[in-house]
Order: C-alpha cells, then structure tokens, then sequence
C-alpha cells in the first residue's frame, strides 16, 4: 500500500467534514474521469451504472467484477485526486466475498466505496439492515490495516419507494444511524427528496449525509448546491446524470446527421477550441481548468 494511496482516502475523509459541501461528479470511463479532475474537481466518483453501460451491461450488478476492477484501475491510475468507486451491493453474498471484491478494488488505487442495501428485486427490495451492517463491519475490519477506506452507505427506501410514504423517513433514519455505527463515514440516500426531508436527514442520522442530483431519474429534482449546503449536507454526487447526458447528446448529434445531414450538434456551442480542449483534458493533456 502506497503512502499516497493512504493520504488520498484521508483527504477525502476531510472532504466530508469541510466547511464547503463536496460535489462529487461520477465518471464512467478514463476520458470521463479526467475531465472532472482537469475542470477542477477535488475528487471523482465512479457511476456503476455508467461503467456497466459503456462495457455493454445493464445495471444492477451484471457487470462481471473483473471488468468493474479493470475500469475502476485505469481511472485510479490516471487521477491525482482521489478516486471513490461505487461497489453496489458489495460483488459478494456474505461478509467474506464483500471483502474480498473491496479488497481487490483497493489493490488498483480506490480510496473510498459506496455500498448499498438495495437488491433491485421489487418483492423485496431491501437486505435486512443487519446485512449490511455486517459487511459494512468487515470492510472496515479488512481494510484498517491498509488505509482508511471511506465508506458511503447507501440506503434505498426513498429510491425503491419502500413500504408506507409516511414511514419512510423513519425507516431511513433507522438504517443511517445503524450504517453508521457499524462503522461508515457517509450516508447516502438517493432519490427525490424534499428540502425537508434533506433536512430532518441531517439532522437525525449522526452522518455526514450524501445526495444525488439526477435531473433524469430524481422528482422533485434536489435543490442546487448552494441551498445544499445551507441546508447541512456534506456531500452531493450526480449518479448515471452525467453519463446518460452524454448519451442524450450522442443520440441527439447522430439522428441530426442520419436523418438531417448536418453537423450542428457536433460543432458544439462553444465551437472548435471548446472540443479541443475537451480532447485534450480526455487524455491528460490539461491538469487543471
């Protein structure tokens, strides 16, 4: 374990008790990656679901744990800033495979994990909170001796719309405060979240607390960053939204040229240098916006 590894995951962990709020942008590939940290991002997130789609996977753990560690790698490699990997549920059934996928994802450079309770089954779309707490547990008993993984539990009632509308704050106060004293730095909960809601979170669940601004899956959209702030959360994260606007353009720019044969789209709106530029940070070319 590499020294500077080790003061990654402690500058991030510092990120989460900052005075400023910590935007986390999510990448999906290297070029995305290196566009966040030249544009002057203090750290980068990975979006499990942008690295599923671009290796051709869809969501929710599909994606052999091979490929996610040889993505997850490649953008650690190319960063000097600190590097968060969304591990999902964790790659594993019980404690020990959970460790040994976290484990593998620290050898190529990550410094920080997000690890949910969702299971994508509509029957039952939570594990029990004692599960997780149970590999959040493990992890951290793993990877103590390594460096301070900085761990972001997600929770998903609001997302998967879980039981009673009326309970559901409730509930996801329980499972926080319980992530939190199995040992995670972070809570994270997703989802379309009033302004209320984001501040009884932070007040109830001894945390540092996490949102997602996804304009295209979050309704009501969450407020922008600077009433974030206002409002006590110590971390906002953007999800798939980064990776499924560049989509929404890709699809946008080639039906234009298929069925309009014009380049409009392409150009960009900035023109010429504005895409060179870009380019040029996608390769590591720029350091710094």
């Amino acid at each position: 374990m590499q020294d500077a590894q080790r003061e990654k995951a402690a500058q991030f962990l510092r990120l989460h008790h900052d005075s400023e709020i910590l935007v986390l942008l999510n990448a999906w590939d290297v070029a995305s990656a290196r566009i966040i940290e030249a544009s002057g991002a203090r750290a980068v997130a990975t979006s499990s679901m942008g690295v599923s789609a671009a290796l051709g996977y869809p969501d929710e753990q599909t994606i052999p744990l091979t490929e996610m560690v040889d993505a997850v790698g490649r953008m650690a490699k190319a960063l000097r800033i600190p590097l968060s990997a969304d591990m999902e549920a964790g790659y594993g059934s019980d404690p020990a495979e959970v460790v040994e996928a976290i484990g593998r994802i620290i050898a190529v450079g990550a410094i920080g994990i997000n690890i949910e309770d969702g299971t994508g089954d509509p029957a039952a779309p939570l594990i029990e909170t004692s599960r997780l707490c149970e590999r959040i547990r493990a992890i951290r008993a793993a990877s103590a001796e390594k460096l301070h993984l900085v761990i972001n539990a997600r929770t998903d009632v609001y997302l998967a719309s879980v039981g009673d509308e009326g309970r559901r704050l409730a509930h996801t106060i329980e499972r926080g405060n319980a992530y939190r004293e199995a040992g995670a730095d972070c809570v994270f909960v997703p989802g379309g979240l009033s302004r209320e809601t984001i501040a009884t979170l932070v007040r109830e669940i001894d945390a540092p607390i996490n949102v997602v601004a996804n304009p295209a899956i979050s309704r009501p959209v969450v407020p922008g960053v600077p009433e974030l702030q206002d409002l006590g959360v110590a971390r906002v994260s953007v999800g798939s939204g980064l990776m499924r606007a560049a989509l929404q353009f890709t699809r946008r720019a080639v039906r234009e040229v298929l069925n309009k044969g014009s380049y409009t789209l392409m150009a960009g709106e900035l023109g010429a240098d504005d895409a060179e530029e870009s380019y040029d940070m996608a390769i590591g070319r720029f350091t710094s916006n």
